[in-house]
Order: C-alpha cells, then sequence, then structure tokens
C-alpha cells in the first residue's frame, strides 16, 4: 500500500458528541471515518502478553488480534475484509502503532478516501507514541461543558460515575489535548467546542473543512439518514441520537441531572478548565477533599456504576460488546497456559 494517507485523530473526552462529528466527517468526499475499536486503548497494556515483537509469530499474532477486534467491533467496519499479511507485510516497525495505522488505511483503500478518522479520543494519551513512530495526525480537540459529560456519563454503560471521578477523568483528558494542541501548532491541531458545533453547525464545519484542507459540503448535515449513522445507532443506546438531525438544545443538561453538590464537586476539581474553554461557573471556592472523602466517593463511585448496570437497555449494550470481551479474555489467557505448560 504505496498512496499516501492523511490520518484525522479526534481528541478529548468521550459523551462530548464526538460521534455526531464522526458521522459529519464521514459524509465529507474523500475521508473514513468508522466507529472505532479502540485498538489502542485494547493492546497497549496487553502488550506484554506478546513477548518480542520483532520475533515474527509473535507480530503475527498481534496483527491477528487487533483485526479480530475490528471484527468484533459493535458497530461493523463496512466495505473492508483486513488483509494481515499486508498488514505484517507492510510493518516496517513492528509495532502496534505500525498496525494501528495499517488497519485505518485498509479501510481507507476499500473505501476510497485519501484521508482516515479515528474516534478514540483516549488515543491522545499515546500520541508520543504516533510522533515518534512518524505517524502525524491532524488533531481535532472537541470540547464540551464536563459537567454536561458528566450527567452524560451517569445514563450509559460505561465510565466514572461519581462526581469527582467524573471531574478527574474529565479535567485530566481536557488538559492532555490542550497540551499535544499546544505541542503539535494551529497547522496541525484544532479546537472545537461541541456548544460551537450544535448552535453554528455551517460555520463551525466550515472552519473545520479549511483545517483539513477540504471542500466544505452541506452534505455533512445529512449525516443522521447514513447507513453508518443507522449501524451506529442500533448498536448501543449510548449512541442513539445519531440518527436524529442535530440537538440545539442538548446543552446544559446537568442542571436537571446533576445535583447542586455534585456540580460543586465537579467545579472544585475541573473549575479551571472550564473558564479556561469559556464555560460559567458559580465562583464558590473550590472545596477540598480529605482522604477519607476521597475514599467515601471511591465506595459511592463502584455502586453507583452497579446500580447503572442493572438497567435492562445497558445490559443489552453490555451483550452488544461482549465478543470484544472475550477475545481480550482469551488473549490474558494465554499467558496462564504458557506459564502452567512451563511449570
Amino acid at each position: 500500500m504505496n498512496k499516501q494517507y492523511t490520518p484525522i485523530q479526534i481528541i478529548g473526552t468521550q459523551r462530548s458528541g464526538s460521534n455526531l462529528l464522526r458521522l459529519m466527517i464521514n459524509e465529507l468526499e474523500g475521508v473514513v471515518a468508522p466507529h472505532p475499536p479502540h485498538i489502542l486503548k485494547t493492546f497497549i497494556p496487553l502488550l506484554g502478553q506478546y513477548g518480542d515483537l520483532s520475533d515474527a509469530p509473535n507480530f503475527r499474532q498481534l496483527v491477528e488480534d487487533a483485526c479480530r477486534l475490528v471484527e468484533t467491533n459493535p458497530v461493523v467496519w463496512e466495505n473492508v475484509a483486513l488483509d494481515r499479511e499486508q498488514i505484517f507485510a507492510q510493518s516496517t516497525n513492528r509495532n502496534l502503532i505500525e498496525i494501528f495505522k495499517s488497519i485505518y488505511e485498509q479501510m481507507a483503500a476499500a473505501n476510497g478516501a485519501n484521508f482516515w478518522c479515528c474516534k478514540s479520543m483516549a488515543n491522545v494519551s499515546y500520541a508520543d507514541q504516533f510522533e515518534s513512530n512518524g505517524l502525524k495526525p491532524l488533531y481535532i480537540r472537541l470540547v464540551r461543558d464536563g459537567r454536561d459529560v458528566a450527567a452524560s456519563f451517569k445514563k450509559v454503560a460505561v465510565g466514572e460515575k461519581h462526581s469527582y471521578h467524573l471531574a478527574k477523568y474529565w479535567n485530566n483528558l481536557q488538559q492532555k489535548s490542550e497540551d499535544l494542541v499546544g505541542n503539535v501548532g494551529a497547522d496541525r491541531a484544532i479546537t472545537i467546542r461541541y456548544e460551537d458545533l450544535i448552535h453554528e453547525p455551517e460555520q463551525t464545519m466550515r472552519q473545520i473543512c479549511a483545517f483539513l484542507g477540504l471542500p466544505y459540503s452541506d452534505q455533512v448535515f445529512n449525516y443522521f439518514q447514513s447507513e453508518e449513522s443507522k449501524h451506529t445507532a442500533a448498536s448501543g443506546f449510548m449512541w442513539s441520537n445519531v440518527t436524529q438531525p442535530i440537538l440545539k438544545n442538548n446543552t446544559q443538561k446537568y442542571k436537571s441531572v446533576l445535583t447542586e453538590k455534585e456540580v460543586e464537586i465537579f467545579e472544585s476539581i475541573a473549575g479551571q478548565m472550564l473558564m479556561k474553554n469559556r464555560y460559567t461557573v458559580n465562583g464558590n471556592k473550590p472545596l477540598i477533599f480529605s482522604a477519607e472523602e476521597i475514599r467515601e466517593f471511591e465506595i459511592e463511585n463502584e455502586r453507583l456504576k452497579k446500580e447503572t448496570l442493572k438497567q435492562k437497555h445497558l445490559k443489552i449494550d453490555l451483550q452488544k460488546r461482549a465478543a470484544q470481551e472475550a477475545l481480550v479474555e482469551e488473549i490474558k489467557a494465554r499467558k496462564v497456559m504458557q506459564m502452567a505448560e512451563l511449570a
């Protein structure tokens, strides 16, 4: 695969409207933006299971497993059959970044695209590995009011549930994203607010298109009629809104979801980051939390996670992720079996 492709990486925090943005970008001519199987987030913690990747059998196994992760993604990747041998042969450096790049390039090639876009927002944590391995994405940092992000996380199967933990999570990823934008410069990174995307969609999408060097088209606003949108919505409750036009009133939801105390806790942790991104806070003196209070928050966070998963529609969401979870457990079990054989 000698063709040069332009990678786009969306960074920030989940529950920030990233699927909306992905589906809009997917409507641009020459761009493919599939739903992310979270290749790096899944496999970086598992790399110890594979041993020395310079050994061909070990690297070949990692290629196989990464392809299987994509193939078991809750939202199916259309029009592509991943070629393991091609990925193996083209990986000049035997590492996970090469596999990640090759998989997305195969998706782009299969769909006649010159750009590929990854929405796995946690990849902001692996940007140093991108850069050191010669992968130079164009970064779109997507920011949403962290309190609305927290309110959204409370309703879905994944993520933290206590305001303290949600604030730390949001603040940490926004700080990493802000730092990355500053490090790579304006020619390779842009910051977009979710609120601007839904209130001034044409202006915001024109800004994104200009940044990417692509012609703007009103077709982006037909995203909700696309097959990709329908497949995404059918794959989980957390993505159900993507078959609707832009929800212009989808802001400040936290005011009806979070208690005053939860808002105060969130702003105590992430107030500075909220204000830096032009969100208004109550201005109260930040709370200081004792070690005992934090332990209580942790207990409550775990209780809330368990309570959330009792909801029938969220159990169904988890069932749709079961194939990927089974793959991860299979990979972990291999090492145990190897150790047992050696004993």
